[in-house]
């Protein structure tokens, strides 16, 4: 005899979670996948027609300027069979709970969070593009979590479309069987409702444990002003209901939520989040440190006030940041402002670190830690549209470690810098992150790309031909890449190519330290480390660019770019020169020369204790154009 627990669960089975379905749509940046999530919205009746817009789910400005999705965004979706499926399912509707997720590898971390709320995925590529870089990277994220894949060519409408020939690339690439591959256009909604049916017979249904301790795993957190901490959770065991006292275990938080409901899109109260679905809870928490991202939210004892003893669920591996840059209020009264700003921006998107630091130059302000370049710029423009602050951001640098010698036994340490003014000057060696990075290209665009990759000291692992496209594999310093190289890659394939990378080890770095001195003093904030071979290049356009924009002072200064105690590029900022001798009317030669020696002792004095002004507006000119 099946005993009662176990007959409950089945029964619930077949009564409640067979028309469930969680799953995410992955592709690479602009493959359609925002315009899919239209047409599931559209055809499922969510968004009324008067309301649709395009991308409807990318409700960031920031995300809608750059065509990126930059957040991801869970929905629930009914999904109201019609008749002839009804008789196929015996279900007359299922619900979907969709989150659209980012392409852009400087993203990868809010495509993991998507991942671990899911059983399934949508794997859609472009039929114009073919098989991207990210495109690579997604498919090894999703095989590693177990999920079950749909693949999907796209964009099957445009004129040059080649959707045979992107179907047999996936077939060979990624072991699909030409027969489960599907053929849509997001944009006209060709194929889309196929789709669907598809998304109900291939992907698996949540598994039942209704009767279970709750166990809710927190994928995503975001601040709002009267509800406090808001929280989005997948629940894998029990279900939520509202009034029940609650505990995130990590944190040992309790609370009441004072709403639960889920995403339809827009936020909808419900008294209750059913077992194996998506949904929110505003915990009115109001200290930010208490709810983060992969924690796991249960149930409590009433009588003990204390969270059931049972396993958490397994949360998410913290980010490891690669790029850092150090992010300064323009005003300084803006400093706590910043603070704030970032710690409740840090529940909308985990994946960057900050902690304070100073600046001579500058003021007080961060150090922060980010996933890549974008990820810095789209980070700092949010804090300046949503928390209306002004900011100035120093150029990024990734973490080097570097070997000095410690003590009089001449022992060696390593230590790891994120921030250049902190290198001793007496190192013996700097190592600099390595990256693998993966390139996919047309082949008319490849001599061009392998000369960008040996102009940033790449070297050559691998060079396969995929068809119509050619995979190439390169070994790049990580400081390579933040800057203008994935401009130039999209500039000589004509927008054709992609890239992606991953961090494989630290190798060591040919380069030397070069520090800007402004008045005899050091400027941090524009310390870097350079290759030998373009210091004096790079010293000297720094140097020229700094005195175009420093404004004259009432003493003469010098601006200079230094490697260690040398000296390789120097300019002299002359003085104000006030006419002291323009009052004198006549008189001999003595009365003048009187004033003017008085002038030039007081300029000796105050160039020996005076401080050269630096305005925001100079930093500001320097640093955007190294951006």
């Amino acid at each position: 005899m099946v005993p009662r627990p176990v007959a409950i669960c089945l029964q619930e089975r077949n009564k409640q979670v067979l028309n469930i379905r969680n799953f995410c749509i992955l592709a690479h940046v602009d493959h359609g996948k925002s315009t899919l999530c239209d047409r599931f919205l559209e055809i499922t009746g969510t968004v009324k027609p008067s309301a649709m817009k395009p991308q409807y789910l990318d409700v960031n400005p920031i995300s809608r300027e750059r065509g990126i999705t930059i957040k991801l965004a869970p929905v629930r979706i009914k999904y109201q069979l019609p008749a002839a499926l009804r008789q196929i399912f015996n279900f007359d509707f299922f619900i979907f709970n969709l989150i659209d997720t980012p392409g852009h590898v400087d993203f990868a971390y809010e495509v993991s969070r998507s991942l671990a709320a899911c059983e399934g995925a949508i794997f859609l590529v472009d039929a114009t593009q073919g098989i991207q870089a990210q495109t690579f990277s997604y498919w090894q994220k999703a095989k590693a979590q177990g999920l079950k894949l749909i693949p999907v060519v796209n964009k099957i409408d445009l004129a040059a479309a080649l959707p045979e020939e992107v179907a047999l690339a996936m077939s060979q690439t990624f072991a699909f069987s030409q027969e489960e591959i599907l053929f849509i256009s997001a944009k006209t909604g060709e194929g889309v409702r196929e789709l669907m049916k598809a998304v109900i017979e291939r992907l698996p249904p949540p598994p039942t444990r209704k009767h279970f301790p709750l166990r809710a795993l927190v994928f995503d957190s975001f601040y709002d002003q009267h509800k406090g901490v808001v929280v989005m959770v997948r629940v894998f065991d029990g279900e939520i209901k509202i009034g029940e006292t609650l505990s995130l275990l990590a944190s040992g938080a309790i609370f009441k939520p004072l709403e639960i409901g889920y995403f339809q899109p827009e936020p909808q109260a419900s008294p209750v989040i059913e077992n194996g679905n998506v949904g929110y809870l505003a915990t009115g928490l109001k200290e930010l440190n208490l709810a983060r991202v992969g924690d796991t939210l249960t149930s409590v004892n009433l009588k003990t006030q204390k969270a059931e003893l049972i396993t958490p669920l397994p949360g998410y591996q913290p980010p490891k940041p690669m790029v850092f840059v150090a992010v300064y209020p323009l005003a300084q009264t803006d400093f706590h402002n910043l603070e704030e700003s970032l710690a409740k921006l840090s529940l909308n998107d985990a994946s960057f670190s900050y902690q304070p630091e100073s600046s001579l130059a500058l003021g007080k302000g961060f150090r922060m830690g980010f996933l890549g370049p974008l990820h810095a710029e789209v980070v700092k423009q949010r804090l300046e549209r949503e928390f209306g602050l002004a900011l100035l951001m120093t150029a990024p640098n990734v973490e080097y470690q570097v070997v000095v010698k410690k003590g009089r036994d001449s022992s060696k340490q390593t230590l790891k810098i994120r921030n250049i003014s902190e290198i001793p000057q007496n190192y013996e060696a700097i190592l600099e992150p390595m990256v693998k990075g993966t390139i996919l290209t047309p082949p008319a665009a490849l001599g061009r790309i392998i000369e960008l990759c040996q102009e940033h000291r790449g070297k050559q692992l691998n060079i396969e031909y995929l068809g119509w496209q050619v995979k190439l594999e390169y070994r790049l310093p990580l400081a390579e890449i933040l800057s203008d190289f994935f401009a130039k890659l999209k500039s000589f394939s004509s927008g054709y190519a992609s890239f992606d990378y991953q961090v494989i080890d630290y190798a060591l770095f040919d380069g030397v330290r070069l520090d800007i001195y402004i008045g005899g003093k050091m400027i941090e904030a524009l310390s870097r480390l350079v290759p030998k071979n373009k210091a004096y290049e790079i010293g000297r356009t720094l140097v020229e660019k700094l005195f175009k924009v420093i404004p004259k002072q009432m003493f003469e200064f010098t601006i200079q770019a230094a490697v260690g105690k040398r000296v390789i590029a120097r300019l002299v900022k002359k003085a104000w020169r006030k006419d002291v001798t323009a009052k004198l009317y006549g008189g001999d030669q003595t009365r003048k020369d009187k004033l003017l020696e008085k002038q030039k002792k007081g300029k000796k004095r105050m160039k020996a204790v005076g401080r050269v002004f630096i305005p925001q507006e100079a930093f500001l000119a320097v640093l955007k154009d190294e951006n």
